[in-house]
């Protein structure tokens, strides 16, 4: 082994943990990006699900990976890590080729056996050679470690191998000089109902801490740089978890309860569990028997004055269509949540995509109109939950939420807002003087085209809704053909005047340069760092990403017009650009496109921006 020698600095650092399905590469990761925000490091996180539903163990289909960036300036996982753990020879031949030139990789020795090395499908005995391996390599008996931390446990041997994570976490903590306490927490609360699990835990925890420690482990530790942040209180949080914590906001500031009706699909499944806990909050969440109860349940909610969610991915926004076609002919307020996945039909659950945005905006019979917003970021999905609910509610139309697997399951830094940071959210019910016999159900706001919002049981505001068109004035069924017109184009000009309800779109990079590039949704971290690599290596580029999808925001013409060349990237065919050069037929759009199920490398932008311009 190398001697320790000094203590290095960095601005940024990137860790893959990867491993069985069952060898808590989540859990380690989860708690090594906690504390790393807790410290007051920018995090980024990328959870790499199996597709396959427990593999054999050890086998190369059932590798789980996390990856994580902690330090300033972080935007994306990384494209590459500097420290590759991997917990058996499967793992470190899937992930070897996510560690960077010079990077580290930790291993558990102990799972090099002949049987280990056949199910990774190894033909030599020498994992290391056959695979090239030139990096430093930390080859460490995580497994006998582990064993030997507990032999006073009393614990089988089962159980003590499940704690070889936490080994490997607490020697992970010294290569980065992590706060063993701030670890220690949070594995005494992940298994508050274990005492003894957790106490187990926290001593593996120390092992591998200790280990690192005493032979200095044949690297140097590393101190990441953190930002000077915002005073508050911070915290790790995942995209479905701040999508659901942005719906309670929106309850409480729109005096709304708010109910969800779903049903389970990964990877939207997080939002039913995390509301479900909610009670306390007023909050009522039902798993319902199929997709289509899921939303028609919410209709109902919505129809009886509640803040009406429903969330899904890719399939379950199919089955949800007819629903959201009778919420827009009933002009009643649904949230609807898509945490796209790769498809179609069933496709690649536990993978990335963004290619549900022409179902979210035209996927329904009819002219069927409703508003779609797209998260950036995980702590965005916060933000855009709550505006998802604000434009519903003020606007009485069906709002689809566009998040995706990658930002849903990945995670980032979060500082809890302030009460007065987003406004109140003012419900359109009938006005006080409207509420006699001259109100009729289509009556609406002259400014928004807003239909009123009537609560049953509200004296005077008795009325009926369905899926057969309604007379404008008197709110009677009509198949009167000048009617049916009318009411189209007003649900239609009613989404559109949502536009001058939004912000403006705005730019990063060098607004001089003539080449914009363009993303929507969750690949902001990617397109961001793209922008700024591109202009520190002396390439002009503007950035733009779209949260806002329909209506575009009022001054995307001008923004786009203002370039030579619009470069649209995106996690799919082209969807987005096909969507801006309809509008938009008088501007130059080049595309950048992958549907790996995986999200952009930073690379891969930079190359295909490049490739456009020359």
């Amino acid at each position: 082994m190398l001697d320790k020698t000094n203590v290095k600095s960095a601005e940024k650092v990137v860790v893959r943990f990867s491993g069985d399905s069952g060898d808590g590469m989540q859990l380690a990761g989860n708690i090594f990006t906690n504390v790393s925000a807790g410290v007051g490091n920018q995090v980024s996180t990328f959870p790499d699900y199996p597709a396959e539903i427990r593999a054999p163990q050890g086998s190369l289909s059932g590798v789980s990976g996390f990856q994580v960036s902690i330090g300033k300036g972080v935007h994306t996982p990384g494209d590459q890590c500097d420290v590759l753990v991997a917990m058996n020879p499967a793992a470190l031949k899937q992930n070897i080729r996510f560690l960077k030139p010079g990077g580290v990789i930790l291993t558990d020795i102990d799972s090099y056996t002949d049987a280990d090395l056949k199910k990774a499908q190894y033909i030599t005995h020498d994992a290391f050679t056959e695979l090239g391996i030139t990096a430093q390599t930390l080859q460490v008996p995580i497994t006998s470690l582990t064993k030997a931390a507990l032999a006073d446990s009393g614990m089988d041997n089962k159980s003590m191998l499940k704690c070889r994570n936490i080994f490997t976490l607490g020697l992970v903590c010294w290569l980065f000089e992590r706060p063993l306490p701030a670890a220690e927490a949070f594995i005494r609360n992940k298994f508050a109902k274990k005492p003894a699990v957790a106490e187990a835990n926290v001593r593996v925890l120390n092992a591998g801490y200790d280990y690192g420690h005493n032979i200095h482990a044949g690297v140097s530790t590393v101190r990441i740089e953190t930002e000077d942040p915002r005073p508050g209180v911070y915290t790790d949080i995942n995209g479905n978890t701040a999508t659901a914590w942005g719906l309670i906001m929106a309850s409480e500031k729109s005096g709304r309860p708010l109910f969800l009706g779903s049903y389970p699909i990964t990877p939207a499944t997080d939002i039913l569990h995390e509301l479900a806990k909610r009670k306390d909050l007023g909050v009522k969440a039902c798993q319902m028997e199929d997709e289509i109860a899921g939303v028609c349940s919410a209709i109902g909610a919505s129809f009886a004055g509640n803040l009406a969610v429903t969330s899904t991915s890719g399939p379950g926004l199919a089955l949800k269509s007819e629903g959201i076609g009778l919420a827009v002919i009933a002009e009643l307020p649904l949230v609807v949540i898509d945490v796209q996945r790769g498809g179609p039909s069933t496709g690649l659950p536990t993978k990335t995509e963004q290619t549900d945005l022409m179902q979210a905006l035209y996927g329904r019979n009819g002219e069927s109109p409703v508003a779609v917003v797209a998260p950036a970021s995980p702590t965005d999905c916060f933000t855009m939950a709550f505006e998802a609910c604000r434009i519903a509610i003020e606007h009485m139309t069906p709002v689809i939420l566009l998040s995706d697997a990658f930002i849903g399951n990945g995670s980032s830094a979060w500082r809890i807002p302030d009460d007065d940071e987003y406004p109140e959210i003012r419900p359109n019910f009938v006005p006080e003087n409207l509420r006699n016999s001259e109100w009729k159900p289509y009556m609406r706001d002259d400014e928004t085209l807003a239909r009123y919002w009537a609560i049953p049981g509200t004296e005077g505001l008795s009325h009926r809704l369905g899926g057969l068109e309604k007379d404008a004035a008197t709110g009677a069924i009509s198949t009167d053909p000048a009617n049916h017109e009318k009411m189209v184009l007003t649900r239609r000009e009613k989404v559109a005047r949502i536009a001058y309800d939004i912000p403006e779109l705005e730019l990063n990079g060098d607004p001089e340069a003539d080449t914009l590039l363009v993303g929507w949704g969750g690949t902001y971290g990617h397109l961001l760092s793209a922008c700024e690599e591109l202009n520190n290596a002396g390439t002009p580029v503007a950035h733009a990403q779209f949260r806002y999808i329909n209506p575009l925001p009022a001054n995307t013409a001008d923004v786009l017009r203002r370039f030579r060349r619009v470069v649209v990237a995106e996690l799919n065919t082209g969807m987005f650009a096909d969507y801006l050069q309809a509008k938009f037929p008088d501007v130059e759009i080049h595309r950048i496109n992958k549907i790996q199920g995986q999200p952009f490398l930073v690379k891969e932008v930079v190359d295909g921006v490049l490739k456009c311009i020359n």
